[in-house]
């Protein structure tokens, strides 16, 4: 298998998953800062021109957390689950995707890839305007995770190597997490995984 990767929020779940579960994973850098995902042999993989990208014989698939499933799968891992716990799993990154990582994202996109890869500074007029919808899905997670070691059930599942992706970067995206303890407990937890802490390649780790 080949995992097209690059140290971005996306591509960094399912680095840390592959790492985590020892698959037989042939990584392969993608250069953003060199258009390396615009060209024509890597859109031929994936039309949105964007990381991470799974090559598996003749299957080629994108999509961040279709290729997490499809790893823990092909592992026989129960970090996609076989039982009613699924749908479970699948409500969460359903979530994730359409509330909690467009707020979240926005913080890491204005405070680390605008200076960081654009030269740009972050706008505080986008700040504030995703604000509410952070400090409100961050609500909904905080209640959810009290009394809880995971998100689902008792046990480690993608959905939360999926929502937890800013949270490695709280300090640098400035996530205004200080009003939520269960999150920074949940991902405390998480930090104990030698994978969550060190999912790149070590020639890439930098």
């Amino acid at each position: 298998m080949k995992l097209y990767y690059s140290n971005t929020l996306n591509p960094r779940k399912v680095c840390a998953l592959a790492q985590h579960l020892q698959l037989p994973v042939e990584f392969i850098w993608v250069e953003l800062g060199k258009g390396e995902h615009l060209s024509p042999a890597f859109r031929a993989m994936n039309p949105n021109a964007k990381v991470p990208v799974l090559v598996d014989d003749d299957l080629v698939l994108w999509e961040s957390n279709a290729i997490m499933c499809y790893l823990a799968e092909k592992a026989g891992s129960d970090l996609w689950p076989s039982d009613k716990r699924r749908i479970e799993v699948m409500r969460w990154l359903m979530w994730d995707a359409t509330e909690f990582a467009p707020a979240a994202g926005t913080f890491y996109f204005e405070h680390i890839i605008k200076p960081g890869f654009l030269q740009r500074e972050a706008d505080p007029a986008e700040i504030a305007r995703v604000m509410p919808n952070f400090e409100r899905y961050a609500g909904v997670l905080e209640a959810h995770l009290k009394g809880r070691k995971y998100l689902v059930g008792d046990a480690l599942t993608v959905a939360d190597f999926a929502v937890a992706i800013t949270l490695p970067y709280a300090e640098k995206a400035r996530l205004p997490l200080d009003g939520f303890p269960e999150i920074r407990r949940w991902h405390d937890r998480l930090n104990q995984l030698p994978a969550w802490r060190e999912p790149f390649p070590a020639s890439r780790a930098a």
